[in-house]
């Protein structure tokens, strides 16, 4: 598919209201700055902090579920006001560096979530799309 059919279709969806997009960008720099434990055990699930230390340059792995969980976030935000913490929020992949997937725990969900997660240099990058299940 050529990218201007794709930015079309989006368009379209998003035009009509049927998909919420949300994206985020993280500066590894500055994040890696406040990656804590305590940070760690708040944000993270056992699973994703499993899969992330699968890795000798970790720091681009929590950095991109970070961004992940964020753009997943903000996406939910405009379905639902209502807060939602940080690990009922998943990032979760079929294989090393596979498909991301996302789930949210202990919600019922009338909407599917694609996400798309890139990583260059010192930055990491989400886009979750939400789409309404008719």
């Amino acid at each position: 598919m050529m990218k201007n059919e794709i930015l079309t279709i989006l368009d379209g969806l998003i035009i009509q209201g049927q998909t919420l997009v949300g994206n985020d960008l993280v500066f590894i720099p500055d994040f890696e700055k406040s990656l804590t434990e305590a940070f760690k055990r708040k944000v993270y699930t056992a699973n994703e902090l499993a899969y992330c230390e699968l890795f000798d340059d970790s720091i681009i792995r929590y950095a991109s579920t970070w961004a992940a969980k964020e753009a997943v976030y903000k996406a939910l935000k405009q379905f639902d006001a209502a807060a939602i913490s940080w690990k009922k929020i998943e990032i979760t992949r079929e294989k090393i560096a596979g498909k991301p997937t996302a789930s949210i725990h202990g919600q019922q969900t009338n909407y599917s979530i694609q996400l798309s997660i890139s990583h260059d240099g010192n930055y990491a990058w989400a886009i979750a799309l939400l789409i309404p299940i008719k």
